[in-house]
């Protein structure tokens, strides 16, 4: 985690120039976006994703924007990990309607070997099988979990880092802003993408939104 703030301190883009950015003319703003994103999509091409849930409900996390909590009452149908078979169903018909990526979410704090893991990496071929791009988002991994399922062909892992590092707390108390970077560094380290944001409108002022875009803009 160190190893990284430093990175971050080294600043590509500061939190300063990202609120300058908020601070502009939406057309002018338009325009900027529209520009880099010629510049890095010469095509202007777009990746169909199709997502399924593979374990839904009664995570023991509390973030408070998210119904898969097992902190609060939403009327969710809770479901253990799903049949291999049904992700081949799923992976078959994405297939057929287009898709380019198959991604699968777990509602974990955390991936645990043995069964759940080799599950998942039965998941991952069955996906690539099919000609797809497989991600996943499971909550925290080890390095050695992610070198496994980087070895059954996983592309990508999505792990959004959600706020600032001092708003965090206010929505999240299970985990820290550190483990969440910790699980994004094991995921680059063994060569796998990843895909990572965060979210907005949760209360957090527009210092704390800049601060959570300094920190994935300045992660490599």
């Amino acid at each position: 985690f160190y190893q990284t703030m430093n990175q971050i301190k080294m600043n590509k883009i500061t939190s300063q120039q990202i609120e300058n950015l908020f601070s502009l003319p939406l057309n002018e703003l338009i325009f900027k976006a529209q520009k880099v994103h010629n510049e890095n999509f010469e095509k202007g091409d777009v990746q169909l994703a199709s997502l399924i849930s593979i374990k839904t409900g009664s995570c023991p996390e509390d973030c408070k924007y998210c119904p898969q909590s097992a902190h609060y009452n939403v009327n969710l149908k809770k479901e253990n990990l799903i049949n291999i078979s049904e992700v081949k169903k799923a992976a078959k018909l994405a297939k057929k309607n287009g898709a380019h990526r198959f991604c699968m979410g777990a509602a974990w704090k955390k991936l645990r070997d043995g069964k759940d893991l080799n599950t998942v990496i039965q998941m991952i071929k069955e996906v690539k099988a099919h000609g797809l791009e497989a991600c996943v988002t499971l909550g925290s991994i080890t390095q050695n979990q992610a070198e496994k399922l980087r070895d059954a062909g996983l592309d990508a892992y999505n792990h959004n880092i959600d706020t600032s590092p001092d708003y965090y707390k206010r929505i999240i108390t299970t985990r820290s802003f550190d483990e969440r970077l910790e699980t994004i560094q094991n995921v680059r380290n063994v060569g796998i993408s990843v895909c990572s944001g965060g979210i907005i409108g949760m209360g957090e002022s527009w210092k704390d939104r800049a601060e959570m875009l300094e920190v994935l803009a300045n992660l490599e």
